[in-house]
C-alpha cells in the first residue's frame, strides 16, 4: 500500500491563497492525495500565518501548515501557534518557545508524521536541526514509518547535508524558504525523497514575492523598506510524493509548477494576439 502526499511550497499572501483555492481540489483528485501539507509562513500578507488564513487553508483540505523564520513576524501569528497543533513552527527553536514543531496526520491508510526544522547557515543561531532530528525521530517511529520534513533553510549545502544525514531515516525532506523551485527532485540511495526547494506559490512579477521597487531600494540604499506583497503572474509550486507505507520509503517524487511560465517575450505575445 502507498500513501500519496502533496506538499505546496511557500504561499505568499492573498495571491498565493487564491491560486491554492483554484488548483488544490484538482491536484488532490488527480494524485489521489491522502495528506496535504503547505508551508504558510508568508501567507498573511507576506509575513506569518494568522488564524484567518489557516482556517481558509484547512477548509480547503490542508492537513498541516508548516512555518519558518517569518512565522514570528506578526504577534497574531505567534498567538495562533498556541491554539492549533496543526500549524507548526520549526522544532529546533529553543526549549520553551510556544507552538509545535511536529504533527501526526491520521489518514485512511495510516499515520503521516510532519516535522518542521529550520537551518542555521545565514539564519538565526537556533538549536541544531541535525541533533533535533536525532531526538524526535525515535519518538515518531513508535507511531509511523512515514515521516516528512520541511527543512526551512537558506543554504543549499545545509539542505543537502541534512538530506544525506537522514537518508533512509525519513520518507522525504522538502526544502523551503528560498522561494525558487529547484529541479533536483530525486530519491536518495536509501529511499528518502528530496528536493532542495519546493518553490514559491505566489506572484512571480516580484522579488521572491515582494513588490520590486521596495526590494530594489533595499539593495540600492541598504536601508529597511516597507514589505509589500506583489500581485501579478501567480503560480503554484508543489511536490508530489508516493510513499510505501510498509517501509516508509519514497517510491515516486514529482515536481509541480502551475501554470507553466509563458516563455515568449511580451512583443511576441502582442504580435500573436
Amino acid at each position: 500500500m502507498t500513501v500519496n502526499i502533496l506538499f505546496i511550497g511557500d504561499i505568499i499572501g492573498q495571491p498565493g491563497l487564491d491560486i491554492v483555492h483554484m488548483w488544490l481540489p484538482s491536484l488532490q483528485k488527480k494524485y489521489r492525495v491522502d495528506a496535504t501539507i503547505v508551508n504558510g509562513e508568508n501567507v498573511s500578507d507576506g509575513k506569518g500565518c494568522t488564524e484567518k488564513e489557516a482556517r481558509i487553508l484547512f477548509d480547503l483540505g490542508v492537513n498541516v501548515i508548516t512555518g519558518g523564520n517569518h512565522t514570528w513576524d506578526k504577534p497574531q501569528s505567534q498567538d495562533y501557534l498556541k491554539k492549533d497543533a496543526r500549524s507548526l513552527r520549526p522544532l529546533n527553536y529553543p526549549k520553551g518557545t510556544h507552538g509545535n514543531g511536529h504533527y501526526i496526520i491520521g489518514t485512511s491508510k495510516g499515520k503521516v508524521a510532519v516535522v518542521n526544522l529550520q537551518g542555521r547557515a545565514y539564519m538565526a543561531a537556533i538549536d541544531c536541526p541535525f541533533r533535533t532530528a536525532d531526538w524526535i525521530l525515535p519518538k515518531l517511529k513508535q507511531e509511523t514509518k512515514i515521516i516528512v520534513i520541511d527543512f526551512h533553510a537558506e543554504a543549499t549545502a545545509e539542505k543537502l547535508a541534512l538530506a544525506n544525514y537522514l537518508d533512509g531515516k525519513v520518507s522525504a525532506i522538502i526544502g523551503t524558504h528560498t522561494h525558487v523551485q529547484t529541479s533536483d527532485e530525486r530519491i536518495l540511495k536509501n529511499g528518502t525523497g528530496y528536493i532542495t526547494d519546493c518553490g514559491m506559490t505566489g506572484p512571480y512579477d516580484s522579488v521572491i514575492g515582494m513588490k520590486t521597487d521596495a526590494a530594489i531600494n533595499r539593495f540600492l540604499y541598504q536601508t529597511p523598506q516597507k514589505y509589500q506583497t506583489a500581485t501579478d503572474n501567480v503560480h503554484l509550486t508543489a511536490v508530489f510524493l508516493k510513499i510505501d507505507s510498509t517501509t516508509g520509503k519514497t517510491i515516486e517524487i514529482e515536481r509541480i509548477f502551475l501554470p507553466e511560465f509563458d516563455k515568449r517575450s511580451s512583443k511576441e505575445i502582442e504580435v500573436r494576439s
